[in-house]
């Protein structure tokens, strides 16, 4: 019965695939190439867009790509400002300096901003004593990220759209922008909507740049029907026209349209511009001053995939498509990427470390690429095969990389050439960095887990949340001068994940880290304990570490806003709650953490508790 079942839909999917072929000699595209710009090209018609994709419908059919998938959000320096009669305050953990990155928690070093469920709550901070809630902003969404600037705050959503015609995409991204100039009563200036999901945002100046993907085509029973990217505008539909629409010819699968929204925070009428991209989908994203790099990963069908990449050259309002390139193998996030003197680098894994019934082919590489044409100018190949990469950063003329399988080496590469990258040292460790930051030129820090080496196999084992400490002064020979090791197996932090949960500031040899720690009772073990073996949750909360070079990384203390252990001795092997520590910031001399159910404040100086206020 299952094998008959099983013919009956190779059968089936096979006559699609026939069906769905045809329109390569059905449907012929005629394109002017007089609308060409670096590589890519715009449409003149819905019509031509229409062709285009259907010509091209037997390449996602077979290649079984065809989906309605959301990007994921994508949850890097905590610099501090002193605008005049303002103390000193943290700003979010961002990549690139001047560009800001959307986060679920943001302050003017007055207020907090935070996003709490789908309200968004504006608190008072400073004076810390006298913290109180003071307005709200409720949704009919689900809200993702904030920005602030000077009177204007802008929260990126999902919500339902008021778009009826469409079977699925009735919900997308929206971006509202608030006027919070009297803070007590925000009042709603205008908000933009996309169809499709949020790939990324950032904010440079006044101008917010939001990026979102959505499907091209839906299968109907022996065709396809092509859709078309449209916005919404304070609830008017606006359809972006095919001179706005981009594609590539190496592009075989179109899969989605890449959708830029740019908006103006304090334009009330207008203030907006839209362009798409007609590829595969988004899979990150880097962006400079200038610039706007889209990596779409691009799989092949037989084997091998590699990486689409699209800049956008972006100033204020304008939105100008300049170049398309491609790269061997995927990224693996924005840090993979970087801008630099009229180059563009980027760090990507091909194939796959070892599975159980297959040998790894996994290597791993970094290309220069001319940022102008895309062009790949020099490449160093085939690193740390049978690994693959965990982290990367790009720091003027150096990249350093972190590979992993069983150990963590780590890479300091030599950019100075552009056309003849080059290794200059490594280092091997237990365990792995999963995130790298900054100290200053000539020490990073490392965010991961260390590991113990399998006995039965070719992998390691994750134990507890190492936080490292590297000299790269001497690029050659890189050292792990401080380490400390939080919990047992079991112990995470969304810092692996999120570099925007990280809080770092060097002038006060500060960093903040959210936890959730997990300790092993050896009591509990008559024998050895296995490396398998996970630990119980004994906290969740911000640990506080001081950081230098001449002291390397030490305990300052921990907060939590936990008031029940019971929370954490009934968790099993999940724990949530909405008093789970995700962020932290500070204003002048005091500390703020953050979770959905409350702000705390404590003092910088010895942690000790200064007031907190329920986020209700």
């Amino acid at each position: 019965m299952a094998r008959s079942s099983l013919t009956r839909g190779l059968v089936t999917a096979l006559s699609l695939i026939l069906i769905v072929s045809t329109f390569l000699t059905v449907f012929i595209v005629q394109i002017n190439e007089e609308t060409s710009v670096g590589g890519l090209k715009s449409f003149n018609s819905y019509e031509e867009i229409r062709s285009f994709v259907k010509a091209r419908a037997g390449d996602i059919l077979y290649a079984n790509r065809l989906s309605y998938r959301l990007a994921i959000p994508l949850l890097a320096d905590s610099a501090f400002r002193v605008p005049k009669g303002i103390l000193e305050y943290s700003t979010t953990n961002i990549q690139v300096s001047g560009v800001d990155e959307a986060d679920t928690v943001k302050t003017d070093g007055k207020y907090i901003y935070v996003i709490s469920g789908n309200t968004v709550f504006i608190v008072e901070a400073y004076p810390p004593k006298g913290m109180s809630k003071v307005s709200k902003i409720s949704v009919d969404g689900y809200p993702v990220g904030l920005f602030v600037a000077n009177g204007r705050l802008a929260v990126i959503m999902y919500e339902t759209l008021p778009l009826k015609d469409d079977y699925c995409w009735s919900w997308g991204t929206s971006l509202a922008i608030y006027d919070i100039s009297n803070v007590q009563n925000p009042g709603l200036v205008k908000k933009i909507s996309v169809e499709g999901g949020y790939v990324s945002s950032r904010m440079i100046g006044k101008y917010v740049y939001m990026v979102a993907s959505r499907p091209v085509v839906r299968p109907l029973e022996k065709d396809v029907e092509v859709l078309f990217p449209r916005i919404v505008l304070n609830s008017v539909i606006v359809d972006i026209p095919p001179d706005k629409i981009f594609y590539s010819n190496r592009t075989e699968a179109p899969e989605s349209y890449t959708i830029i929204i740019a908006a103006d925070l304090f334009a009330e009428e207008g203030g907006l511009e839209s362009k798409a991209v007609l590829t595969g989908y988004a899979a990150c994203m880097y962006v400079s001053l200038s610039n706007i790099y889209v990596a779409m990963p691009m799989w092949i069908y037989g084997g091998g995939e590699s990486t689409e990449i699209h800049r956008i050259r972006i100033n204020g309002l304008e939105i100008e498509y300049e170049a398309s390139g491609e790269v061997p193998g995927r990224v693996l996030n924005q840090f993979s990427m970087d801008e630099y003197q009229g180059y563009f680098r980027i760090a990507t894994t091909t194939g796959y470390v070892a599975r159980l019934l297959s040998e790894a082919t996994s290597a791993n590489h970094v290309y220069v690429l001319d940022s102008k044409t895309l062009e790949i100018g020099g490449r160093l190949e085939n690193l740390a095969s049978g690994e693959e990469i965990y982290s990367a950063r790009f720091m003027g003329t150096r990249c350093y990389l972190v590979t992993f399988k069983k150990v963590d080496p780590l890479f300091t590469i030599d950019l100075s050439n552009p056309t003849e990258p080059r290794v200059l040292g490594k280092l091997k460790i237990p365990g792995y960095s999963g995130y790298l930051h900054p100290y200053d030129e000539n020490y990073l820090i490392g965010i991961g887990k260390e590991t113990v080496e399998a006995e039965e196999g070719d992998f390691a084992w994750y134990q507890g949340l190492k936080i490292s400490l590297f000299d790269v002064s001497n690029v050659t020979s890189p050292k792990e001068v401080g380490k400390i090791i939080v919990g047992d197996r079991g112990t995470d932090s969304p810092a692996l994940w999120d570099h925007h949960a990280l809080l770092f500031d060097k002038k006060r040899n500060l960093l903040v880290i959210p936890v959730l720690e997990a300790k092993i009772f050896r009591e509990k073990y008559s024998d050895s304990i296995p490396p398998n073996a996970y630990g119980e949750y004994v906290f969740q909360g911000a640990y506080v570490f001081r950081v230098s070079p001449e002291e390397g990384i030490t305990l300052r203390g921990r907060i939590t806003h936990l008031e029940d252990q019971e929370e954490l001795d009934k968790s099993g092997y999940y724990f949530s709650s909405k008093y789970t520590v995700t962020r932290s910031l500070y204003v002048g001399d005091v500390i703020f953490t953050v979770s959905s159910g409350k702000i705390k404040a404590n003092s910088l100086a010895d942690l000790s508790e200064i007031s907190e206020v329920d986020l209700d």
